[in-house]
């Protein structure tokens, strides 16, 4: 269901509108938000200067850290009294990086979440189970605001509870669920282990984001549930979620809401721009927000971009999924790997549960990697001390064949490796502690 023009409409209307909506925006934070102003006059720069779209590349890369320098609300363009609405970061690293919203903001991004749920296939009368964290976290308040937008009965369980969960998804029937794929999959596990089959339930969609995840992840929620999964995208600091969303038809690439966001992907050390179709870290520059616009913000996440008319119809340029964040990609002997390529590839061996983590060790002065992976209930009934060494083997095999890196294996007993609410840890540094010791 296509809900607003801007999907289908032709590359010359789309782009028109974006240099008109560059063009504002920049005048904005150039008047209202000392930082930029002071990034524009560094470069020689004046808001007119921006008279085609090529001419974004003129403009300042923002970065997570000049978020953190001004925190709470340095760089905010309305007055306090003019917001409505804060959310922010989960602030691993320190201060978390705060936005806020006016009122226009949030009507904005529920029309934008709207659009995206319907990409996934829910309509209005439809039950919407949102296992999103609701809080300071953008998930869960980002898909309840566009699914009421789109005339849905919005069930908003927010993550934990696992039983809550599953009594809930039975009884009220929804079709479309919201969550991290790691947790969703939780609730099918969950589902099974009470001898339960997590596809008699009344789904057919599923919309899944706020972490990197594999098509072998997609199959497997897929088949669990009998339901179409759908990835989102969105972080924060542009706006949340429904910076673009996977279509149910063609599930092959995330439509952008390019009336509101205009994309780059750029080289993450050089800083250069990227052709069409080669994976960079994605920046993003916010056309329409208010109280919080940003400027060629690095997000940090590594995909690619590909314009054309998709099968479903829409002409919005299309991001690929999320390979992974820049921070994440581990170097290992010049070897670059993501976790989710291992994870790809892990699900494919029957004998293996679909929970990992990368653990980072010092081994005297070098760096290594230790994968740890978890056995299926059915394998660890009838597992052997020696069985399990051969699986390690396996493992440590196929880690060298498909992604050309060698590391440690060890395997795990059923539900050894943590569970997460929200997004899945996948990668746990130990190095800081082996130097102590």
């Amino acid at each position: 269901m296509i809900l607003h023009e801007i999907e289908t409409a032709g590359r010359s209307h789309i782009e028109s509108l974006q240099l008109e909506r560059l063009q504002h925006v920049a005048a904005r934070v150039y008047e209202r938000v000392p930082f930029y102003r002071e990034q524009f006059e560094r470069r020689g720069l004046v808001p007119e200067d921006i008279k085609s779209l090529s001419h974004l590349e003129m403009l300042p890369l923002t970065n997570k850290t000049d978020l953190r320098d001004h925190y709470p609300f340095g760089l905010f363009a309305v007055e306090r009294e003019e917001m409505v609405r804060i959310h922010a970061s989960s602030g691993t690293s320190g201060k978390p990086t705060v936005v806020g919203y006016t009122q226009n903001d949030i009507n904005m991004w529920g029309e934008i979440v709207a659009r995206a749920i319907a990409m996934a296939g829910g309509k209005p009368g439809d039950v919407l189970h949102n296992a999103y964290g609701y809080g300071l976290f953008t998930g869960g308040l980002g898909l309840h605001y566009g699914s009421e937008k789109l005339g849905m009965m919005t069930v908003p369980v927010s993550g934990g509870n696992v039983s809550r969960q599953i009594t809930l998804l039975e009884d009220f029937q929804p079709t479309v669920i919201c969550g991290t794929p790691s947790y969703v999959l939780h609730l099918a596990e969950s589902m099974e282990s009470e001898g339960k089959n997590p596809a008699s339930l009344s789904l057919r969609y599923g919309i899944f984001g706020a972490e990197p995840w594999s098509d072998a992840m997609r199959r497997m929620l897929e088949r669990k549930l009998d339901i179409k999964a759908c990835d989102i995208y969105g972080l924060s600091e542009v706006i949340g979620p429904g910076v673009a969303m996977e279509c149910h038809e063609a599930q092959d690439g995330l439509h952008i809401a390019e009336d509101h966001f205009l994309v780059e992907v750029i080289h993450p050390d050089t800083l250069e721009p990227l052709p069409e179709g080669e994976a960079g870290e994605l920046v993003f520059t916010s056309l329409t927000k208010e109280a919080f616009p940003i400027i060629r913000y690095r997000t940090g996440d590594m995909a690619s971009i590909h314009h054309g008319t998709c099968s479903c119809g829409r002409t919005t340029v299309k991001m690929s999924r999320v390979k992974g964040r820049v921070d994440d990609m581990l170097i290992i002997r010049g070897v670059n790997v993501f976790p989710s390529e291992m994870e790809h590839f892990l699900l494919q061996v029957k004998e293996l549960a679909p929970h990992y983590q990368v653990h980072l060790k010092k081994r005297g002065a070098l760096d290594v990697i230790e994968l740890q992976v978890e056995v299926t209930d059915e394998c660890f009934r009838g597992m052997s001390q020696s069985f399990m060494q051969e699986l390690e083997a396996k493992v440590k095999s196929l880690m060298k064949d498909r992604c050309y890196v060698s590391m440690d294996v060890k395997v795990r007993g059923p539900r050894e490796i943590p569970r997460s609410e929200g997004k899945a840890i996948r990668i746990v540094d130990f190095r800081k502690e082996d130097r102590i010791h």
